[in-house]
C-alpha cells in the first residue's frame, strides 16, 4: 500500500530516507490518476520495506508540488538520497514504473 505524503511529512518520508522513493502526485478528479492509483498501491505492497511508495494529493498539498514544478498529473517522481533522479508524466503500464524504480537499487 502507498503511504500518504503531505507537505508536512515530505522531509521525513522522502528526503530523510535511505530507501528509494516513488511519489505519485494525483488528484481525486483526475481520470488518468485513478487509472494509475491502483498500480501505485500494488507496487507499494510489493516493495514494502524495500522502498517508500507514496501518494500526494495536489489539491490538499501545494508547497511540494510547486517546489517540483508539478503542472500535469499524474506525475510520478523517483527519488534517491532525497534527490529527484527520474520522472514519469501521465498514465503508463506498471512495468514502466517498476523498471524506473528498480534502477534506484
Amino acid at each position: 500500500m502507498a503511504i500518504e505524503i503531505t507537505d508536512g511529512n515530505f522531509a521525513e518520508k522522502v528526503q530523510n530516507t535511505t530507501q528509494p522513493v516513488m511519489l505519485d502526485f494525483w488528484a481525486e478528479w483526475c481520470g488518468p490518476c485513478r487509472m494509475v492509483g491502483p498500480i501505485v498501491s500494488e507496487i507499494g505492497q510489493e516493495y514494502e520495506g524495500k522502498a517508500v511508495i507514496g501518494k500526494m494529493d495536489v489539491d490538499s498539498n501545494h508547497e511540494i508540488p510547486a517546489k517540483f514544478g508539478i503542472r500535469n498529473i499524474p506525475t510520478i517522481l523517483f527519488f534517491k538520497n532525497g534527490e529527484v533522479v527520474d520522472k514519469q508524466v501521465g498514465a503508463v503500464p506498471k512495468a514502466v514504473l517498476v523498471a524506473k524504480l528498480e534502477k534506484l537499487f
